[in-house]
């Protein structure tokens, strides 16, 4: 009897294809730089054709030469929708309050409504300069912001300093608190206390922090001032 070959008794199977290996190659997707996102704790940083507004100091800040004539479009051009011309119009008022303030006694509730407008913009270089503003109206007039006329204002004035002194943007909060340290340092400690007490108690706890600053501050000025008046 005549062997078969095996080659041909089993049935030839087909060779399956050996699986190769995925290799997935990672692509890192690179964003282009946009200078004008700024990280929240840093001025923000113009990009090509972008206005420049400068923070000018108190200091720097000169007499205007006809505020007679000036006096006359502030309050429009504080009210204007074009916010560069508030940046404008704000260190103009500041001009007022350091060189000409009898100039803004009749306007200066709504002054501080506008300053507060402003501190609300979204636009950091006019928040700012609306907090500049604020230290320069409460180094000029001082009590006259806590008369009846002017005490509402006031208020709203005060919670946005406060709010603004306790957010998270870095120069916008050194700004405030600034300011803030100027209205301790202008404004009669008593009245003043006044005013914080109502904001220690204040349901947003940052701005209750902030505002016990100010009142400590304010309690060590009168003491500073009844041992002085004592000797």
């Amino acid at each position: 009897m005549a062997l078969r070959s095996l080659d041909n008794a089993l049935p030839l199977t087909p060779e399956r294809p050996k699986k190769i290996a995925k290799i997935s190659v990672l692509t890192t997707k690179t964003k282009p730089c946009d200078f004008s996102v700024n990280d929240e704790n840093m001025a923000p940083v113009p990009v090509s054709g972008d206005v420049v507004i400068d923070y000018v100091s108190s200091e720097d800040l000169k007499p205007l030469d006809d505020p007679e004539i000036q006096i006359q479009s502030l309050m429009g051009d504080l009210e204007s929708k074009d916010w560069i011309k508030v940046c404008e119009s704000l260190n103009s008022t500041r001009r007022f309050a350091l060189h000409h303030s009898t100039f803004l006694l009749p306007t200066l509730e709504k002054i501080m409504i506008i300053l507060v407008k402003a501190m609300k913009n979204p636009r950091s270089a006019l928040c700012k300069t609306s907090i500049m503003t604020a230290s320069d109206i409460f180094k000029s007039y001082g009590h006259d912001l806590l008369e009846s006329s002017t005490s509402e204002a006031f208020d709203q004035l005060l919670l946005q300093l406060l709010l603004k002194s306790s957010q998270d943007k870095r120069f916008v909060c050194e700004e405030a608190d600034k300011a803030l340290l100027v209205m301790v340092t202008s404004i009669p400690p008593l009245p003043l206390l006044k005013k914080l007490r109502a904001f220690v108690s204040h349901t947003n706890p940052r701005v209750r922090a902030k505002a016990a600053v100010s009142f400590a501050q304010c309690v060590s000025k009168m003491v500073i001032q009844q041992i002085c008046c004592s000797d």
